[in-house]
């Protein structure tokens, strides 16, 4: 069983729960990093799997960075720049591209504080819902650091250049419903009902098939940094899979005989 990551599979959704709630679900210090890696990888080989839901044990969702561990850098401790540099792009930064490059659509079930890098990674994910009790903060500067996790790419494009330096430059935290003006949920519940909300959520998505799901993820991801010529051209050759697969067969047969469509 994992020190860290609870992963717990039903159906095509698995739920991925961050559970230390004594470092209060901290992403470094621990085992996060290789947990997170490993999951990834797991969901991405198992096509049986579409669509994810990230969530936390107790009233914190993530607390980030585990400032306990960060004295190991001050000073006459034997970490130069060059060895720090290894360090994030060896370890927090692995984290980040693998949840980000999720195959799966990948649903953040925000449970409770999500601070510095467990702000990042709700926006690593694709759909953010909060609890009421959530709170949220790009909290870097207020230590002294940079989002070092890849949040200054991330956050500007959740909720804007204009929000995302409000919240980078003052390192303030914000309520859920704040969250929810500024476009950083979509959607906030009451905490008894987070996970029936995500659940919920989770099982409109898994009734679609797995292949289109991961295209068409794949699609939004590319659309952020691609052209518009160069996203229509791959859109066109991944249409031409998807028209060949037996889920589209499945689908249009089943529209044609007004019945639910099966897929395997």
């Amino acid at each position: 069983m994992s020190a860290f990551l609870d992963y717990q599979q039903q159906g095509a959704i698995v739920t991925l729960t961050m559970n230390e709630p004594e470092t209060r679900n901290a992403l470094t210090g621990n085992t996060a990093i290789p947990e997170f890696v490993a999951a990834c990888e797991r969901i991405n080989a198992d096509q049986s799997v579409r669509v994810v839901i990230l969530t936390g044990t107790g009233n914190v969702f993530s607390a980030g960075g585990n400032v306990k561990t960060m004295t190991k850098y001050f000073d006459g401790k034997g970490m130069d720049p060059a060895d720090i540099r290894r360090e994030y792009r060896d370890g927090i930064q692995r984290l980040a591209r693998a949840l980000f490059e999720l195959e799966v659509p990948v649903i953040a079930a925000v449970n409770g504080y999500a601070v510095g890098a467990g702000n990042d990674i709700t926006c690593m994910c694709d759909i953010r819902i909060a609890a009421s009790n959530a709170a949220f903060a790009e909290s870097f500067v207020k230590l002294g650091i940079v989002p070092g996790d890849g949040g200054a790419w991330l956050l500007p494009r959740v909720v804007g250049m204009s929000k995302a330096a409000e919240m980078a430059f003052t390192g303030d935290m914000i309520s859920a419903d704040e969250a929810l003006a500024y476009g950083l949920v979509s959607r906030v519940v009451a905490p008894d009902q987070l996970m029936d909300e995500a659940l919920a959520l989770a099982g409109r998505i898994a009734r679609n098939p797995g292949q289109a799901l991961r295209m068409t993820k794949r699609l939004l991801r590319e659309g952020q940094t691609n052209t518009f010529d160069a996203l229509l051209e791959m859109s066109a050759s991944f249409q031409a899979v998807a028209h060949k697969s037996d889920q589209h067969r499945e689908a249009v047969l089943a529209f044609i005989d007004k019945r639910p469509p099966v897929f395997d």
